[in-house]
């Protein structure tokens, strides 16, 4: 085996190796874990419980997340209610002030997402706290489900499932997303039941609030460091999948091509700041799950669909096995049909949602690039704008 082939195939092991063997791995160590035996919940001892909402010009939202959260099926006494809405210019201050139950905080400079949390994760006296976002609606036993994850005295943070209200149409922002969160949330279960979830979403996951240190102020990815900090202290992140949080698509695929971006900054930040994790000597099982579930995606997989295209191409021109890299390479050029054509359709809805994925799949790694650029020139902003929702 020549240079060129070894480099091509490690190369495509290790696309192959990040998303369809290391979760096959998982899901075979999973029959060899016995199942988690939590201790039942005590209703007469529930902790207490905070659900805290960091939001930024959420009028729209308010009225519907308020009522949603009232009507988790909680005990009222136990589950209080905080809103940090620092820097909002709209009515959602207004909005909120009506709810006597509802503790705002708001100082009108923005100073971006952790910074609000920062501030009003000391006016919380929970045992436990939640944090979920402004535009996303909350299962009904979602504070149950939590609080039952909990009962393991090794559980230091409890990851919630994102799911993304789809319809039989939709474009490739909605599409893919949709497809992308119920292939990260079957992952995300295999990583708990082997070890750790590695990391959590915004949307919705909880900790214990003695283990809340503060984050530093320019932190682009809050819900990812602040458990990941959790997990390095040698507390597990589970997931409840049955404790999930619905959110609507972005709006088209430009907007969520912008969050994907501001994630791969931010995935790049946390490399940058957190590369203890990486030690599998100090960190073991952890460091393995983060470095299979995260660091290939983030670096090696788009670096590989930069460099498969031009190496099976010298291949073919080069190797002895010429038939062979000639097939491949028509099987790369169908995929990047594909990616044209989801690229061409990415706007119309259509039923075939699975047509979308080589775009998207195209698309997401396309973000890894800008985002890693962005990040090195600093360029991505704390006080970043969510990405608009269909």
């Amino acid at each position: 085996m020549t240079g060129l082939e070894l480099i091509f195939w490690l190369l495509v092991f290790l696309i192959a190796y990040s998303y369809l063997l290391y979760p096959a791995i998982l899901w075979l160590l999973t029959r060899f874990y016995p199942s988690s035996n939590k201790t039942p919940l005590n209703t007469d001892e529930l902790p207490t419980v905070t659900l805290l909402v960091a939001a930024y010009n959420e009028e729209a939202f308010v009225d519907e997340k308020v009522a949603n959260s009232k009507a988790l099926n909680y005990p009222a006494d136990k589950l209080k209610f905080i809103w940090v809405t620092d820097g909002s210019t709209d009515q959602t201050n207004q909005k909120l002030e009506k709810y006597t139950d509802v503790t705002l905080l708001f100082k009108p400079e923005r100073k971006g997402k952790i910074n609000a949390m920062n501030r009003a994760m000391h006016f919380v006296d929970s045992e436990l706290v939640i944090f979920s976002d402004g535009n996303t609606l909350l299962s009904d036993n979602t504070v149950l489900e939590i609080v039952k994850a909990f009962t393991d005295d090794k559980v230091g943070c409890v990851a919630g499932e994102k799911r993304i209200a789809t319809t039989t149409r939709e474009d490739a922002a909605a599409s893919g997303e949709g497809l992308y969160w119920k292939y990260e949330s079957w992952l995300k279960n295999l990583d708990a039941k082997v070890g750790s979830c590695i990391g959590a979403a915004g949307e919705l996951f909880a900790i214990r609030t003695a283990l809340f240190f503060e984050v530093p102020g320019d932190t682009l990815l809050d819900d990812f460091v602040i458990s990941l900090r959790i997990a390095m202290q040698g507390k597990r992140i589970a997931y409840a999948p049955q404790a999930y949080a619905l959110e609507k698509a972005s709006a088209n695929i430009a907007e969520e091509m912008k969050r994907k971006v501001r994630i791969a900054a931010g995935s790049f930040q946390v490399l940058s700041r957190m590369p203890a994790l990486l030690n599998i000597f100090k960190f073991g099982k952890l460091s393995w799950q983060f470095v299979s579930h995260k660091v290939l995606r983030w670096v090696v997989v788009p670096m590989g669909l930069l460099l498969l295209i031009p190496l099976n191409i010298l291949l073919v021109n080069w190797s002895a096995n010429f038939f062979f890299y000639f097939v491949i390479l028509l099987i790369h050029s169908a995929f990047y049909l594909l990616v044209f054509l989801g690229f061409l359709l990415r706007n119309k809805r259509i039923s075939a949602g699975l047509l979308f994925a080589p775009y998207y799949f195209f698309m997401a790694n396309l973000a890894m690039w800008k985002g890693f650029f962005r990040f090195l020139t600093k360029k991505q902003s704390v006080q970043w704008e969510r990405a608009r929702r269909a």
